[in-house]
């Protein structure tokens, strides 16, 4: 079973959330730190509209920062957020090798399916799984190991292609094969690559074959 995460492994999409936070933050009069950006990153859409709302003491639920979010969020993934290099092409090369494919994102579903729409995406996943459903961050191991059961996968007939260097430790721990994708967001990070996962590229198309 071939995994992919959504938002900077197939999606140019994770810049679009660093202009949603601060638009929202704008709105409430908040300034972004890097403490607070480094944690929303790693997280699901609920626990990352917690933790915002504690962090900045918000007269808000978390219900309604996701509505503020998804609100924002909607028109780039509905109208904007265009695919990563190589991916179109790396969807239909496992597909046409046989491969079962299976998409597995933070991503709220709403949103999600507004970019699986825009770029005809949903016939080529066998199985959309969002995290938050499964209860579990991406960096918490049984989140993966949660993952392998509704897939009905063994963790070690895996592999996950992401673009974080923390969800790939963390699906490698679990037992998965990992591909690390570059992303700008981790940057900073990238050198954390070689330890995250079994192989890592700058763009899907080396994985490309021919």
């Amino acid at each position: 079973m071939i995994i992919f995460d959504l938002d900077g492994t197939l999606l140019h999409s994770n810049d679009l959330w660093v202009e949603v936070d601060l638009e929202f933050l704008a709105r409430h009069h908040c300034q972004v730190t890097k403490e607070y950006e480094e944690r929303v990153t790693r997280a699901t859409f609920p626990s990352a509209a917690s933790y915002t709302r504690e962090y900045y003491h918000l007269d808000l639920t978390p219900q309604e920062i996701m509505c503020e979010w998804e609100e924002l969020a909607a028109h780039h993934y509905r109208d904007l957020v265009e695919l990563k290099a190589g991916a179109r092409e790396l969807l239909e090369q496992y597909r046409s090798q046989g491969e079962a494919l299976a998409l597995f994102t933070a991503c709220r579903p709403k949103l999600c399916q507004l970019a699986l729409e825009r770029h005809g995406l949903e016939p080529y996943f066998a199985h959309v799984v969002y995290a938050e459903e499964l209860g579990l961050e991406k960096h918490d191991p049984r989140c993966f190991e949660a993952l392998s059961h509704t897939l009905g996968v063994e963790p070690e007939g895996c592999t996950l292609l992401d673009d974080s260097p923390f969800n790939c430790a963390t699906a490698r721990a679990a037992g998965m094969h990992t591909i690390g994708v570059y992303d700008p967001c981790y940057a900073s990070r990238w050198a954390e690559m070689p330890h995250s996962c079994h192989r890592f590229v700058h763009s899907l198309g080396e994985l490309l074959e021919g």
